[in-house]
């Protein structure tokens, strides 16, 4: 690869100092607008480059490797999720996939709590007012929301994300609970305060904020099905910043429209940007359009992950980011 320049092709548009770089490294094809390529674009970039910076909006799948040239020997995504990534048939055909991951893990807590805030102190409604010149002053009673401190987080998904709400939750006064695939360590849970759950039923039951911050795989899809969401207390609110397929959409919609839930606060949907229309019309939910990551400073450190991948691959190792089926 040392002999010519790699040739690079971006999905969709970076930050402008990523793009800089990788220009003065690389042969890169930029994306001109940013839009989601189409499929016929996709299979045009896989036929042609050496390397294929896709972002989650594009479904890299066994099909469209199929259609691949010999030269694409690299998958350097461009975010740390890879679902969206055939990985076992790229690893079939001899293509490396990297990610960028611990890159967005405040940015995403961040997310988490403001959202959270949003729902329970009922800020969009505040807004609202506001914007339509609806305020005619302050009252006992007005836009009454609800207190965190003392609240009981449960926490799905306890990785570092999750380990970072706990600590902005903490802060906030509020009681932390979680349940993971594995139990943390016990000097983590002490530093934390917080509570573990073997069974998520329980903890379920007896949360009065869960926020959902887990990865997308075969065993966590719907894992907040009907069944699981009515064990929530009418009470409480549920916030998603990591997967939309996690939560049954449409249960989710149901139960918050019979009142069933006091709130939700949700950045990421089950069927991208296919929203459930009758969710859209709740008052007692927020909705936001998947940008817990979106801060320029994790963007552009994502971008530097991508361009550290490329550069190792280039000069003929292995990127420190490869995804292996281990991690899947």
């Amino acid at each position: 690869m040392s002999g010519n320049r790699t040739k690079v092709v971006l999905t969709r548009r970076l930050p402008e100092p990523v793009e800089t770089r990788l220009k003065e490294l690389f042969d890169v094809t930029l994306r001109d607008h940013d839009t989601p390529m189409s499929r016929a674009e996709l299979v045009d970039a896989v036929k042609t480059c050496d390397v294929l910076v896709p972002t989650i909006t594009d479904k890299i799948d066994a099909g469209l490797l199929g259609q691949a040239g010999e030269n694409l020997k690299l998958i350097a995504n461009f975010g740390a999720g890879i679902d969206h990534i055939d990985v076992e048939t790229a690893r079939q055909r001899g293509i490396l996939v990297s990610n960028t991951p611990d890159v967005v893990t405040e940015d995403t807590a961040d997310m988490a709590m403001a959202l959270l805030m949003a729902v329970v102190r009922k800020i969009p409604q505040g807004l609202q007012a506001m914007q339509s010149g609806e305020w005619t002053g302050w009252s006992p009673t007005a836009y009454l929301g609800g207190r965190l401190g003392g609240r009981r987080l449960g926490i799905l998904g306890m990785g570092r994300i999750g380990q970072a709400v706990a600590r902005r939750a903490s802060a906030f006064g509020m009681q932390i609970h979680y349940h993971n695939r594995r139990r943390l360590r016990p000097e983590i849970e002490d530093t934390l305060g917080a509570t573990y759950w073997e069974s998520l039923d329980q903890m379920v039951a007896r949360m009065d904020i869960l926020t959902i911050n887990c990865p997308h795989t075969p065993s966590t899809f719907h894992l907040m099905n009907a069944r699981r969401l009515r064990l929530l207390k009418p009470s409480a609110v549920i916030v998603n910043t990591s997967r939309g397929e996690v939560i049954d959409e449409n249960a989710l919609t149901r139960m918050l429209r019979a009142n069933e839930l006091a709130g939700a606060g949700l950045d990421v949907y089950e069927h991208g940007t296919d929203i459930n229309p009758r969710l859209r019309e709740l008052e007692n939910v927020v909705l936001l359009p998947h940008m817990g990551s979106a801060t320029l400073e994790g963007r552009i450190e994502m971008g530097e992950k991508v361009i550290i991948n490329i550069k190792t691959y280039a000069d003929g190792h292995r990127p420190p980011d490869m995804v292996v089926p281990s991690m899947l």
